[in-house]
């Protein structure tokens, strides 16, 4: 495998198909944990976890999986990796485990995960499935802590839970509330759209 074939393995996800702002997938956990950056970090690293590794056993075995039972296979493997992050986060802190609840658990299903098992590591090589699933990945981490950032910064005066404005800065509430990230994400979204827009148009031009 070429040198630009690994590398564009590695940014597919980073970039052009960024989960959650081009494929917009996986917004339960986008949502509701990305209230502080080190919730974002977190579920981001975890997800990046379960993902490289699952993507990388599901590329091994995928001659002998039957196709019929495939997503099953898949979900039974995705699971493994979640029940040892679970645990994991457990023995850290019980505090951050605390504040990620039920969504660590509900990684098993996340559209991102079999997405990538599904249309990538099942039809791909063992090192390529895991090229594509580490930047897919990262696309995640940096989707979750553009909102993570923005709403604990604006919603709390803080940024890993260091203080930035002293005590008279006025949080805006809203912002660690549903209503707050549904406004950044669609910030975010905007954003992004009015990017590729540019891009596009500039590359006609030329």
């Amino acid at each position: 495998m070429s040198t630009s074939t690994t590398l564009e393995q590695f940014m597919e996800g980073i970039w052009k198909q960024n989960p959650t702002f081009v494929m917009v997938l996986g917004m339960c956990p986008t949502l509701a944990v990305t209230t502080s950056a080190i919730n974002a970090l977190s579920m981001g690293a975890a997800t990046l976890f379960v993902l490289v590794f699952s993507c990388w056993l599901i590329s091994v075995m995928r001659n002998i999986i039957p196709k019929e039972v495939r997503i099953a296979t898949y979900v039974v493997i995705i699971a493994t990796f979640v029940t040892v992050v679970d645990y994991a986060i457990q023995a850290i802190s019980l505090k951050l485990y605390d504040a990620l609840g039920a969504f660590i658990s509900l990684i098993v299903v996340n559209c991102i995960i079999l997405g990538r098992a599904e249309a990538h590591a099942s039809k791909n090589t063992p090192l390529n499935a895991m090229l594509n699933a580490t930047g897919v990945g990262i696309g995640f981490i940096i989707g979750l802590l553009s909102l993570g950032v923005v709403r604990e910064v604006l919603g709390a005066g803080k940024l890993f839970g260091v203080s930035l404005f002293g005590a008279n800065f006025q949080p805006w509430v809203v912002m660690v509330l549903p209503p707050g990230g549904f406004f950044v994400l669609g910030c975010w979204l905007l954003i992004f759209a009015a990017w590729e827009r540019r891009k596009q148009k500039k590359e006609s031009t030329q």
